[in-house]
């Protein structure tokens, strides 16, 4: 572990050589990890992306701290998937619509998504989220069956059933 102090905050990180021909800032876990090609100079990085550092530990920071009154459920496969199909039955008879099919797996960069033949593939990991949220990202992919692109008419659509989605999608 090596220190580095940035306006009066001290900020710890890991330096690991590897056979990279780019030098990369990485933050695991709340963690600033320096990924760089041997023989390189940590010390030169850390003052080139300075203000990106710092920004990001006070986005971390924020982030820690709004989560810390949010409250995290811990649903079972088979709660998770009654709760789903209860809500993409729900608003697929609102929206007049038929969806295909609906598959649950692990995805790493979003909630959910729809496919251009009706599916709805479910992050598995929307079982910590509150009901209502749940509810929302489900309508949100039901709805991009009838509009594909998140254009006026698409949020326009979502707004008569949840006018607050805003502070949804910030939410989530």
């Amino acid at each position: 572990m090596t220190n580095a102090a940035f306006s009066q905050k001290n900020i710890v990180y890991r330096v690991s050589y590897r056979d990279v021909k780019y030098p990369r800032l990485e933050f695991k876990t709340g963690e600033l990890l320096l990924v760089l090609p041997f023989g390189r100079e940590h010390n030169l990085l850390m003052k080139k992306h300075r203000t990106w550092i710092l920004k990001k530990i006070e986005f971390i920071e924020d982030c820690l701290k709004s989560s810390a009154n949010k409250e995290i459920s811990d649903r079972t496969d088979n709660e998770l998937k009654d709760l789903v199909y209860s809500f993409a039955t729900k608003y697929s008879k609102k929206l007049g619509i038929k969806l295909n099919h609906i598959y649950f797996r692990r995805m790493k960069s979003k909630w959910a998504s729809c496919s251009s033949k009706g599916n709805l593939t479910i992050n598995i990991l929307i079982r910590h989220l509150p009901e209502h949220l749940v509810e929302y990202v489900v309508f949100h992919e039901t709805a991009h069956v009838i509009e594909k692109r998140h254009n006026q008419k698409f949020w326009g659509l979502v707004s008569k059933v949840f006018n607050n989605y805003q502070e949804l999608e910030k939410d989530l």
